[in-house]
């Protein structure tokens, strides 16, 4: 029996077809690792050039994974001011990352569940400066901090709390 040929593929594509599918699984995983790195890419941050909590904090994300470039300013406000983050939640520094402002010292998980979770934000900050947040570290010592989660109103909730260490 004779099949017209136009209408059915060739042998050879029909055992290259599977073997399509199989490449394209195969690169999946490297992708689904390039997007990740990606997603956790560069922070940069705005910082005074004499603040050392604010090294310390950028030493706690490259200890965590994250590729930090940083720049000295003499005030981070008009940079807070231009990612759109309401002066309220003002710290020391300011960062970005993905569409996100962080503001603060504010932990890497919190920056690693944020960029997993993907929420309608602006960003993360901890305002103040809080003993015992990363950069702020004093010993064992901890005082109770809220992450904030900041949302586009300008308004915010708690993302995630830490509370005191007594020592």
């Amino acid at each position: 029996m004779r099949t017209d040929s136009t209408s059915l593929p060739s042998r050879r594509k029909a055992l290259q077809l599977p073997l399509a599918f199989a490449g394209i699984a195969a690169l999946g995983h490297p992708w689904q690792a390039f997007a990740a790195a990606q997603k956790t890419g560069r922070i940069t941050v705005w910082k005074t050039p004499s603040c050392g909590c604010c090294k310390e904090w950028v030493a706690h994300l490259q200890k965590n994974g994250f590729a930090v470039v940083t720049n000295d300013v003499k005030d981070t406000a008009p940079m807070r001011q231009k990612l759109g983050l309401p002066d309220k939640f003002g710290s020391c520094h300011t960062a970005s990352l993905s569409g996100y402002v962080l503001e603060g010292h504010v932990p890497a998980a919190e920056i690693r569940r944020l960029l997993h979770e993907n929420p309608q934000a602006i960003g993360l900050a901890v305002p103040g400066m809080v003993v015992g947040s990363p950069g702020m570290e004093m010993g064992k010592a901890r005082d109770a901090f809220d992450v904030l989660l900041v949302l586009a109103d300008g308004s915010s909730r708690v993302y995630q709390s830490y509370p005191a260490n007594s020592v």
